[in-house]
């Protein structure tokens, strides 16, 4: 029996993915790569993007059509909106949430007794049971990257925003645990780790006096870093202006093991949009922030979110945002074109700006990118860097990894072994968005 899992949207689904693959793996399932083999195929949604959604649709649909030529069992599970949730019960087998998983064995044995009702039940309840799903032990899709969840849900509401209503409130994982399956992880050679959250800054803050917050946390992880003889870096997305303490870079400056890399969502420069968007920060708050970046790790890339063609905003607004690129000089930015979602508030506005002025604010906040990401990739060149190797390049004869700041290299060779160690790169070249360099030295981290 085999099973195929599609994961879309962000890295948090990416990650309980993982888990999910280990449930379905131990009920006996062995998994493929191709979704025709499988007897049991699933999904995990995101209702927060349109895209994701009408992907799950042209998926959902060809699979239907598989079974009437032999037998298949779809699921769909990850942040799906009630709306949504309406549409799937009519066309996927098994609906569950991730809080549910350690059930799902039950499920996929006798599906199709779900009902509407006691489905629409369990997806109210967001989190519910949430520490059964944390302790459900992951598989691991990587050798040597990993994801580990700090926390679900979020309390922020952002107008544009879909995710408080697919997953919730805000929900800290014991920190205990955190530290635990951190310091499992790179025993066994694991060598990028990145802490998940919808805000990851708020961590702690459901349960004062009973948790600690994000910088003690991240404390706790150097503290680790410097006890452990492994090299390794740790990531964490996705942090909330408003939330961005000074401690918090501090603490990343004081250790080794936390990664010089900051991903800072700054979503519009205008501070009408921004209270448009209910972001609950101003741009005098954000250039506070990045000031601090830049002093206490002026080593550190920066990367960043941004929305173009948000509901109302003028030529004067989306303007303000490009001189933020400007002014910030971002490493990168994933910059996407507005689209409503039901559920969020915006979704009750009116679109008023239409898909070519969108289109065409993507472009110029794209080039405005390449020319700061491109000067800083310039000034890394005869610079000796340290470099996670993670796969082949698109050349041949190219591998191609992350610096800690997560600039995109490749390096001539074609020694697979190096796939997942750390090595020395001299940088010898840049483009826009990546360098190009000659292996120095190979210091694999100890085993």
């Amino acid at each position: 029996m085999k099973y195929h899992l599609v994961s879309l949207g962000c890295q948090m689904n990416a990650s309980d993915g993982e888990r999910v693959r280990s449930v379905i793996e131990n009920m006996g399932y062995q998994w493929t790569d191709k979704e025709e083999e499988a007897n049991l195929i699933g999904i995990l949604a995101c209702s927060v993007r349109q895209k994701a959604i009408d992907k799950v649709y042209s998926k959902i649909h060809k699979w239907n059509l598989w079974k009437n030529k032999r037998n298949l069992i779809t699921f769909v599970s990850g942040c799906i909106l009630p709306s949504d949730l309406d549409k799937f019960l009519k066309l996927f087998d098994v609906i569950f949430q991730m809080k549910d998983l350690p059930k799902l064995p039950e499920m996929i044995q006798q599906y199709g007794v779900t009902t509407p009702i006691g489905l629409q039940q369990g997806f109210d309840a967001h989190n519910d049971n949430i520490s059964e799903f944390w302790h459900v032990k992951p598989n691991y899709t990587s050798e040597f990257e990993a994801f580990i969840p700090i926390q679900n849900g979020c309390d922020k509401f952002c107008s544009f925003c879909a995710v408080p209503y697919t997953r919730g409130r805000e929900v800290s994982r014991p920190s205990d645990e955190i530290v635990e399956e951190v310091k499992s992880l790179v025993e066994n050679g694991f060598k990028s780790i990145t802490l998940l959250g919808q805000n990851v800054n708020s961590y702690g803050l459901d349960k004062k006096g009973e948790e600690i917050d994000f910088p003690e946390l991240l404390r706790r992880i150097g503290d680790l870093g410097n006890q452990l003889k492994n090299e390794f870096w740790v990531y964490f997305t996705s942090p909330h202006p408003r939330d961005m303490t000074d401690e918090v870079i501090e603490v990343i400056a004081q250790y080794k093991c936390l990664a010089k890399q900051i991903h800072l969502p700054v979503q519009s420069g205008d501070d009408k949009v921004l209270i448009h968007m209910n972001r609950k920060h101003g741009m005098e708050k954000y250039r506070q922030i990045v000031h601090t970046i830049k002093r206490l790790i002026p080593e550190a890339t920066l990367f960043t979110d941004i929305i173009v063609g948000f509901t109302g905003e003028n030529d004067e607004q989306f303007e303000n945002t490009r001189k933020a690129m400007s002014e910030f000089e971002y490493n990168m930015a994933y910059i996407a074109m507005y689209s409503p979602r039901p559920g969020a508030l915006s979704h009750r506005w009116f679109d008023d700006i239409s898909l070519d002025v969108k289109k065409e604010r993507h472009r110029i906040l794209t080039q405005e990118l390449k020319i700061h990401s491109k000067k800083y990739n310039a000034s890394m060149v005869n610079k000796t860097f340290r470099l996670l190797v993670k796969g082949v390049a698109k050349h041949e004869g190219y591998l191609a990894g992350l610096t800690e700041g997560r600039i995109n290299v490749r390096f001539l060779s074609e020694n697979k072994n190096l796939i997942g160690q750390f090595v020395d790169i001299k940088i010898t070249s840049a483009a826009d968005f990546s360098v190009e360099g000659e292996l120095i030295t190979i210091k694999e981290s100890v085993a």
